[in-house]
């Protein structure tokens, strides 16, 4: 996905005159995969003009110790999300399969690492 795909974002530079107020840039949210960690992370949200910004304002802001080994920035717009008034109905089915949970299973002695 480029810049150009992502709503409210623009080019990177702007004509001479004028000037892009940072606010108006989309918002970013920014997800760092950690030096031991396997999963990225949340980390916060950030404005930027096109998601090459996104991705360096992200390193400058939060991994300024050197501690992340991926950056991932996503435009919010794009992001879609469960109401968490709506929590009941939406894990409901996931509830009654039991045989899910790994309790039902017996671990054979020679798997360390499950």
């Amino acid at each position: 996905m480029s810049a150009n795909d992502v709503p409210g974002a623009g080019a990177r530079g702007t004509a001479p005159g004028e000037s892009a107020a940072p606010e108006s840039w989309p918002l970013w949210e920014v997800f760092i995969r950690s030096q031991h960690g396997l999963a990225h992370k949340h980390v916060g949200s950030l404005h930027a003009a096109d998601a090459e910004m996104a991705l360096e304002n992200a390193r400058d802001l939060y991994t300024r110790r050197n501690e992340g080994t991926s950056i991932w920035v996503v435009p919010s717009a794009q992001i879609t999300a469960s109401p968490p008034e709506e929590k009941e109905p939406l894990f409901e089915p996931a509830r009654s399969k039991a045989f899910r949970h790994p309790g039902f299973y017996k671990v054979p002695p020679e798997v360390k690492n499950l």
